[in-house]
């Protein structure tokens, strides 16, 4: 897992050539010109837009197939990390849509507008969490998946 603001992303240039393009794409990209849903880069590389309420709990979700960037567009949120082989199955991975739903007690990390965080299938995620959990928010953000 890494986490840093879009502004620090070219310190990340070696990394694989499509995490770079999708970093590339977060950075340069005037999102109050693009509507949500699902916009496809390349035959590697698309995007998920999505507006959203915050909420007190989720389960964790891993991906197999694909390299998560999650970057927040506008409000903010908690997502919760865990090292996959320590959390327990809940719903069976699905490998038509690359997810596996599980419980785990991972990190919280509070992401902001500008920040991102490169999740690797690895990293089990809770994702869309509430930062202040009586008082949820309208969040705005860009899902990057990256196919390894």
């Amino acid at each position: 897992m890494i986490k840093d603001t879009i502004n620090n992303s070219d310190k990340y240039n070696r990394l694989d050539e499509n995490i770079k393009l999708g970093l590339k794409y977060l950075k340069e990209t005037d999102f109050t010109k693009i509507d949500d849903g699902k916009h496809v880069l390349s035959d590697k590389l698309y995007v998920n837009l999505q507006t959203y309420r915050t909420k007190q709990d989720a389960d964790y979700e891993a991906h197999r197939e694909y390299v998560d960037i999650q970057y927040i567009i506008s409000g903010a949120e908690k997502i919760g990390v865990e090292d996959y082989n320590n959390c327990d199955s809940k719903i069976p991975y699905n490998k038509e849509k690359d997810i596996e739903f599980l419980s785990g007690k991972g990190i919280f990390y509070e992401l902001n507008v500008g920040e991102f965080m490169i999740l690797y299938p690895e990293d089990a995620h809770e994702p869309s969490i509430s930062i202040n959990p009586e008082i949820p928010q309208t969040v705005r953000k860009a899902v990057v998946k990256v196919k390894i």
